[in-house]
Protein backbone atom coordinates (compact mmCIF):
# COMPACT_ATOMS: atom_id res chain seq x y z
CA UNK A 1 0.00 0.00 0.00
CA UNK A 2 2.85 2.11 0.78
CA UNK A 3 4.08 1.83 -2.72
CA UNK A 4 1.06 2.25 -4.59
CA UNK A 5 0.14 5.37 -2.47
CA UNK A 6 3.95 6.81 -3.16
CA UNK A 7 3.52 5.96 -7.27
CA UNK A 8 -0.31 7.74 -7.29
CA UNK A 9 0.84 10.57 -5.08
CA UNK A 10 3.77 11.43 -7.08
CA UNK A 11 2.38 11.21 -10.64
CA UNK A 12 -1.18 12.99 -9.50
CA UNK A 13 1.12 16.13 -8.21
CA UNK A 14 3.39 15.93 -11.52
CA UNK A 15 0.22 15.56 -13.77
CA UNK A 16 -1.57 18.71 -11.70
CA UNK A 17 1.98 20.74 -12.01
CA UNK A 18 2.53 20.48 -15.15
CA UNK A 19 -1.10 20.05 -17.12
CA UNK A 20 -4.09 20.40 -14.74
CA UNK A 21 -2.83 24.06 -12.73
CA UNK A 22 -2.00 25.56 -16.36
CA UNK A 23 -5.42 24.34 -17.78
CA UNK A 24 -7.01 25.48 -14.60
CA UNK A 25 -5.43 28.92 -14.52
CA UNK A 26 -6.10 29.51 -17.92
CA UNK A 27 -10.02 28.67 -17.25
CA UNK A 28 -10.12 31.08 -14.28
CA UNK A 29 -8.20 33.21 -15.84
CA UNK A 30 -11.29 33.58 -18.70
CA UNK A 31 -14.04 33.64 -16.54
CA UNK A 32 -12.76 35.79 -13.90
CA UNK A 33 -10.10 38.40 -15.11
CA UNK A 34 -8.49 41.07 -13.05
CA UNK A 35 -7.38 43.79 -15.41
CA UNK A 36 -4.83 46.12 -14.98
CA UNK A 37 -5.60 49.80 -14.95
CA UNK A 38 -2.90 50.73 -16.89
CA UNK A 39 -2.42 54.73 -18.01
CA UNK A 40 0.19 55.03 -20.73
CA UNK A 41 0.42 58.55 -20.06
CA UNK A 42 2.66 57.97 -16.55
CA UNK A 43 5.43 59.83 -16.43
CA UNK A 44 7.64 58.90 -12.85
CA UNK A 45 10.75 59.68 -12.42
CA UNK A 46 12.39 56.28 -12.39
CA UNK A 47 16.05 54.71 -12.03
CA UNK A 48 17.24 51.89 -13.70
CA UNK A 49 19.32 49.88 -11.94
CA UNK A 50 21.70 47.41 -13.96
CA UNK A 51 23.76 45.10 -11.42
CA UNK A 52 27.18 44.28 -12.95
CA UNK A 53 29.83 42.29 -12.01
CA UNK A 54 33.05 42.18 -14.77
CA UNK A 55 30.65 43.01 -17.68
CA UNK A 56 32.66 45.21 -19.60
CA UNK A 57 32.43 42.74 -23.14
CA UNK A 58 28.45 44.16 -22.57
CA UNK A 59 28.16 47.25 -20.35
CA UNK A 60 28.71 50.11 -22.64
CA UNK A 61 26.07 49.04 -25.51
CA UNK A 62 23.74 48.57 -22.35
CA UNK A 63 23.85 51.53 -20.95
CA UNK A 64 23.67 53.22 -24.82
CA UNK A 65 20.52 51.33 -24.96
CA UNK A 66 18.44 52.60 -21.98
CA UNK A 67 20.10 55.94 -22.94
CA UNK A 68 17.90 55.53 -26.03
CA UNK A 69 14.47 54.71 -24.39
CA UNK A 70 11.65 56.29 -25.37
CA UNK A 71 10.99 58.28 -22.14
CA UNK A 72 11.87 62.06 -20.77
CA UNK A 73 15.11 62.35 -20.11
CA UNK A 74 14.73 64.68 -17.08
CA UNK A 75 12.81 61.66 -15.54
CA UNK A 76 15.34 59.18 -15.67
CA UNK A 77 18.19 57.87 -14.24
CA UNK A 78 20.82 54.70 -14.84
CA UNK A 79 22.85 53.21 -12.17
CA UNK A 80 25.15 50.59 -12.53
CA UNK A 81 25.43 48.84 -9.22
CA UNK A 82 29.34 47.34 -9.87
CA UNK A 83 29.58 44.41 -7.41
CA UNK A 84 33.56 44.57 -7.14
CA UNK A 85 33.89 43.89 -10.79
CA UNK A 86 38.05 43.48 -11.53
CA UNK A 87 37.44 44.49 -15.23
CA UNK A 88 37.20 47.50 -16.69
CA UNK A 89 33.48 47.67 -16.11
CA UNK A 90 33.74 50.60 -13.71
CA UNK A 91 36.03 52.33 -16.27
CA UNK A 92 34.31 51.88 -19.06
CA UNK A 93 30.58 53.29 -16.99
CA UNK A 94 32.45 56.23 -15.60
CA UNK A 95 33.57 57.38 -19.41
CA UNK A 96 29.46 56.65 -20.36
CA UNK A 97 29.21 59.23 -17.09
CA UNK A 98 31.47 61.76 -18.04
CA UNK A 99 30.03 62.87 -21.02
CA UNK A 100 25.51 61.78 -19.95
CA UNK A 101 24.95 62.81 -16.53
CA UNK A 102 22.29 60.24 -16.22
CA UNK A 103 24.39 57.63 -15.82
CA UNK A 104 26.07 57.10 -12.83
CA UNK A 105 28.03 54.17 -11.00
CA UNK A 106 27.85 53.10 -7.70
CA UNK A 107 31.02 50.95 -6.63
CA UNK A 108 29.92 48.01 -3.86
CA UNK A 109 31.57 45.98 -2.34
CA UNK A 110 31.38 41.80 -3.40
CA UNK A 111 28.22 40.97 -2.20
CA UNK A 112 26.16 39.57 -4.75
CA UNK A 113 23.39 40.80 -7.17
CA UNK A 114 20.93 41.64 -4.32
CA UNK A 115 23.31 43.15 -2.14
CA UNK A 116 24.26 45.15 -5.01
CA UNK A 117 20.66 46.44 -5.72
CA UNK A 118 19.66 46.78 -2.37
CA UNK A 119 22.50 49.44 -2.32
CA UNK A 120 21.61 51.32 -5.57
CA UNK A 121 17.58 52.03 -4.45
CA UNK A 122 18.76 52.99 -1.04
CA UNK A 123 20.68 55.62 -3.09
CA UNK A 124 17.91 56.89 -4.90
CA UNK A 125 14.70 58.86 -4.29
CA UNK A 126 13.04 57.99 -7.86
CA UNK A 127 8.92 57.06 -7.61
CA UNK A 128 10.09 54.06 -9.39
CA UNK A 129 12.85 51.82 -9.63
CA UNK A 130 13.85 49.61 -12.63
CA UNK A 131 15.67 46.25 -13.09
CA UNK A 132 17.49 45.10 -16.07
CA UNK A 133 20.37 42.74 -16.55
CA UNK A 134 23.54 43.98 -18.19
CA UNK A 135 23.27 41.65 -21.21
CA UNK A 136 19.83 42.56 -22.01
CA UNK A 137 18.23 44.84 -24.86
CA UNK A 138 14.95 46.71 -24.16
CA UNK A 139 12.69 47.49 -26.82
CA UNK A 140 12.28 51.55 -27.01
CA UNK A 141 8.72 51.85 -25.57
CA UNK A 142 9.94 48.67 -22.53
CA UNK A 143 10.30 51.40 -19.58
CA UNK A 144 6.79 53.36 -20.67
CA UNK A 145 4.67 49.63 -20.84
CA UNK A 146 6.11 49.07 -17.14
CA UNK A 147 5.16 52.31 -16.25
CA UNK A 148 2.11 51.71 -17.34
CA UNK A 149 0.87 49.42 -14.87
CA UNK A 150 2.64 50.42 -12.07
CA UNK A 151 0.08 53.36 -12.57
CA UNK A 152 -2.95 50.76 -11.45
CA UNK A 153 -2.60 51.78 -7.60
CA UNK A 154 -3.17 47.86 -6.67
CA UNK A 155 0.11 46.58 -8.49
CA UNK A 156 3.37 47.19 -6.82
CA UNK A 157 5.41 45.30 -9.34
CA UNK A 158 5.74 44.40 -13.08
CA UNK A 159 7.89 42.20 -14.95
CA UNK A 160 7.92 42.39 -18.69
CA UNK A 161 8.53 39.25 -21.77
CA UNK A 162 12.13 38.16 -21.90
CA UNK A 163 13.27 37.15 -25.76
CA UNK A 164 15.57 34.66 -26.12
CA UNK A 165 16.88 35.53 -29.27
CA UNK A 166 20.77 34.55 -31.41
CA UNK A 167 23.21 36.64 -32.46
CA UNK A 168 21.71 36.96 -35.89
CA UNK A 169 18.35 38.39 -33.82
CA UNK A 170 16.57 34.93 -34.80
CA UNK A 171 14.29 33.50 -32.52
CA UNK A 172 15.52 30.80 -29.93
CA UNK A 173 12.45 30.01 -27.94
CA UNK A 174 11.22 26.39 -27.45
CA UNK A 175 7.94 25.05 -26.75
CA UNK A 176 8.67 24.51 -23.00
CA UNK A 177 9.40 28.87 -22.44
CA UNK A 178 6.63 29.73 -24.49
CA UNK A 179 4.78 27.74 -22.58
CA UNK A 180 6.10 29.39 -19.38
CA UNK A 181 5.23 32.82 -20.47
CA UNK A 182 1.80 31.79 -21.25
CA UNK A 183 0.97 30.48 -17.97
CA UNK A 184 2.80 34.27 -16.28
CA UNK A 185 -0.07 35.41 -18.43
CA UNK A 186 -3.07 33.49 -16.49
CA UNK A 187 -1.51 33.94 -13.51
CA UNK A 188 -0.97 37.92 -14.29
CA UNK A 189 -4.75 37.76 -15.39
CA UNK A 190 -6.23 36.36 -12.47
CA UNK A 191 -4.26 38.65 -10.03
CA UNK A 192 -0.65 38.12 -9.33
CA UNK A 193 2.28 35.96 -10.93
CA UNK A 194 4.46 33.63 -8.96
CA UNK A 195 7.66 34.38 -10.92
CA UNK A 196 9.31 36.77 -12.85
CA UNK A 197 12.55 37.17 -14.83
CA UNK A 198 15.47 39.74 -13.72
CA UNK A 199 16.17 40.79 -17.20
CA UNK A 200 13.48 43.85 -17.44
CA UNK A 201 11.32 44.58 -14.31
CA UNK A 202 10.20 47.17 -11.93
CA UNK A 203 8.43 48.15 -8.76
CA UNK A 204 7.31 51.48 -6.90
CA UNK A 205 10.24 52.60 -4.64
CA UNK A 206 8.25 52.86 -1.56
CA UNK A 207 7.26 48.91 -2.26
CA UNK A 208 10.57 47.68 -3.03
CA UNK A 209 11.16 45.01 -0.02
CA UNK A 210 15.13 44.59 0.76
CA UNK A 211 15.36 40.62 0.80
CA UNK A 212 18.50 38.16 1.74
CA UNK A 213 21.49 38.82 -0.46
CA UNK A 214 21.09 35.06 -1.65
CA UNK A 215 17.46 35.19 -3.05
CA UNK A 216 16.25 36.20 -6.14
CA UNK A 217 14.07 38.72 -6.92
CA UNK A 218 12.58 36.65 -9.50
CA UNK A 219 11.10 34.53 -7.06
CA UNK A 220 10.80 36.53 -3.93
CA UNK A 221 9.73 39.64 -4.84
CA UNK A 222 6.38 38.81 -6.35
CA UNK A 223 5.16 36.32 -3.02
CA UNK A 224 6.35 38.79 -0.92
CA UNK A 225 4.51 41.74 -2.21
CA UNK A 226 1.44 39.65 -2.52
CA UNK A 227 1.85 38.86 1.27
CA UNK A 228 1.51 42.89 1.65
CA UNK A 229 -1.59 43.11 -0.17
CA UNK A 230 -0.31 44.33 -3.48
CA UNK A 231 -0.05 43.00 -6.60
CA UNK A 232 2.43 41.51 -9.07
CA UNK A 233 1.81 41.07 -12.86
CA UNK A 234 2.87 40.32 -16.16
CA UNK A 235 3.86 42.97 -18.91
CA UNK A 236 4.09 41.11 -22.66
CA UNK A 237 4.36 44.15 -24.06
CA UNK A 238 7.51 44.85 -22.82
CA UNK A 239 9.88 43.40 -23.92
CA UNK A 240 14.14 42.77 -23.69
CA UNK A 241 16.15 40.68 -25.27
CA UNK A 242 19.23 38.43 -23.76
CA UNK A 243 20.98 35.34 -25.96
CA UNK A 244 20.18 32.06 -24.57
CA UNK A 245 23.09 29.64 -23.52
CA UNK A 246 24.32 28.03 -26.16
CA UNK A 247 24.33 24.63 -25.04
CA UNK A 248 22.53 22.12 -22.92
CA UNK A 249 25.32 21.20 -20.47
CA UNK A 250 25.65 25.04 -20.28
CA UNK A 251 21.99 25.65 -19.54
CA UNK A 252 22.23 22.80 -17.32
CA UNK A 253 24.45 24.62 -14.99
CA UNK A 254 22.46 27.76 -15.45
CA UNK A 255 19.32 25.78 -14.23
CA UNK A 256 21.36 24.55 -11.32
CA UNK A 257 22.62 27.87 -9.68
CA UNK A 258 19.26 29.27 -10.17
CA UNK A 259 17.08 26.62 -8.75
CA UNK A 260 19.73 26.19 -5.60
CA UNK A 261 18.32 29.99 -4.78
CA UNK A 262 15.30 28.54 -5.12
CA UNK A 263 15.16 25.96 -2.89
CA UNK A 264 16.79 28.18 -0.45
CA UNK A 265 13.38 30.58 -1.02
CA UNK A 266 11.12 28.00 -0.71
CA UNK A 267 12.44 25.99 2.22
CA UNK A 268 13.74 29.21 4.04
CA UNK A 269 11.94 32.48 3.04
CA UNK A 270 8.53 32.08 4.49
CA UNK A 271 6.87 31.75 1.23
CA UNK A 272 3.49 29.78 2.32
CA UNK A 273 2.40 32.49 4.71
CA UNK A 274 -0.29 35.00 4.99
CA UNK A 275 -1.04 34.33 0.94
CA UNK A 276 -4.76 35.08 -0.18
CA UNK A 277 -6.32 30.95 -0.97
CA UNK A 278 -5.83 31.36 -4.70
CA UNK A 279 -2.45 32.64 -4.73
CA UNK A 280 -1.29 29.71 -2.03
CA UNK A 281 -3.08 27.52 -4.68
CA UNK A 282 -1.05 28.30 -7.70
CA UNK A 283 2.60 29.08 -5.43
CA UNK A 284 2.40 25.68 -4.17
CA UNK A 285 1.33 24.31 -7.77
CA UNK A 286 3.51 26.62 -10.04
CA UNK A 287 6.70 26.50 -7.71
CA UNK A 288 6.72 24.00 -5.34
CA UNK A 289 5.56 21.02 -6.86
CA UNK A 290 7.65 22.15 -9.84
CA UNK A 291 10.41 22.97 -8.30
CA UNK A 292 10.40 19.19 -7.13
CA UNK A 293 9.83 17.61 -10.08
CA UNK A 294 12.92 15.91 -10.48
CA UNK A 295 12.45 14.01 -6.67
CA UNK A 296 8.68 13.47 -8.19
CA UNK A 297 9.94 11.75 -10.90
CA UNK A 298 12.32 9.64 -8.69
CA UNK A 299 9.84 8.91 -6.55
CA UNK A 300 7.81 7.75 -9.29
CA UNK A 301 10.31 5.58 -11.23
CA UNK A 302 11.15 4.19 -8.08
CA UNK A 303 7.50 2.90 -7.27
CA UNK A 304 7.30 1.80 -11.38
CA UNK A 305 10.52 -0.48 -11.38
CA UNK A 306 8.84 -2.24 -7.71
CA UNK A 307 5.52 -2.56 -8.71
CA UNK A 308 5.79 -3.52 -12.27
CA UNK A 309 4.37 -7.14 -12.10
CA UNK A 310 1.42 -5.66 -9.92
CA UNK A 311 -0.32 -4.35 -12.69
CA UNK A 312 -0.38 -2.52 -16.80
CA UNK A 313 -0.65 0.71 -14.91
CA UNK A 314 2.45 0.35 -13.36
CA UNK A 315 4.21 -1.44 -16.15
CA UNK A 316 2.32 1.16 -18.92
CA UNK A 317 3.79 4.40 -16.22
CA UNK A 318 7.50 2.54 -16.25
CA UNK A 319 7.43 2.14 -20.27
CA UNK A 320 6.50 5.89 -20.27
CA UNK A 321 9.06 6.86 -18.55
CA UNK A 322 11.77 5.08 -19.96
CA UNK A 323 10.74 6.21 -23.36
CA UNK A 324 10.57 9.97 -22.28
CA UNK A 325 14.28 9.30 -20.83
CA UNK A 326 14.99 7.36 -24.37
CA UNK A 327 14.22 10.17 -26.15
CA UNK A 328 16.19 12.84 -24.47
CA UNK A 329 19.73 10.12 -25.13
CA UNK A 330 18.27 10.37 -29.13
CA UNK A 331 18.24 14.36 -28.76
CA UNK A 332 14.64 15.50 -29.01
CA UNK A 333 14.44 18.91 -27.74
CA UNK A 334 11.26 18.99 -25.40
CA UNK A 335 12.02 15.48 -23.79
CA UNK A 336 16.29 16.70 -23.63
CA UNK A 337 15.38 20.09 -21.98
CA UNK A 338 12.62 18.84 -19.75
CA UNK A 339 14.50 15.95 -18.51
CA UNK A 340 17.61 18.34 -17.84
CA UNK A 341 15.19 20.91 -15.94
CA UNK A 342 13.81 17.96 -13.57
CA UNK A 343 17.47 16.55 -12.78
CA UNK A 344 18.69 20.15 -12.21
CA UNK A 345 16.10 20.46 -9.29
CA UNK A 346 17.39 17.51 -7.82
CA UNK A 347 21.27 18.55 -8.09
CA UNK A 348 20.16 21.44 -6.80
CA UNK A 349 18.58 20.16 -4.03
CA UNK A 350 21.52 17.91 -3.04
CA UNK A 351 23.81 21.26 -3.67
CA UNK A 352 21.81 23.58 -0.85
CA UNK A 353 21.24 20.66 1.17
CA UNK A 354 25.15 20.15 1.41
CA UNK A 355 26.89 23.58 1.18
CA UNK A 356 24.12 26.29 0.81
CA UNK A 357 23.59 28.79 -1.46
CA UNK A 358 26.06 31.75 -1.35
CA UNK A 359 25.23 35.05 -2.47
CA UNK A 360 27.50 36.28 -5.10
CA UNK A 361 27.29 34.88 -8.87
CA UNK A 362 28.49 34.28 -12.06
CA UNK A 363 27.59 35.62 -15.69
CA UNK A 364 26.10 32.89 -17.31
CA UNK A 365 28.21 31.41 -20.20
CA UNK A 366 27.99 32.20 -23.88
CA UNK A 367 24.88 34.74 -22.88
CA UNK A 368 27.09 37.96 -23.48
Amino acid sequence: MLLKGLFWSALGALAWTHAGYPLAAGLAARLRPRPVRRDPSAEPRVTVVVAAHDEDSVIERRLENLLALDYPPGKLEIVVASDASSDRTDELVEGVAAREPRVRLLACPRGGKVAAQNRAVRATTADVVAFSDANATWAPDALRRLVAALADPDVAYVCGRLRLEAADGSNREGLYWRYELWLREQESRLGSITGGNGSIYALRREDYPEVDPRFGHDLALPYLLVQRGRRAVYEPQALASEKPTPTNEAEFRRKVRMFEHCWLITLRGSMLRRLPPGYLVAIVSHRLLRYSSGVLHLVLLGSSLLLVAAGPVYAAALAAQLGVLAAAAAGRPLARYYTLVSWATVVALRNYLRRGVPATWEAAEGTR
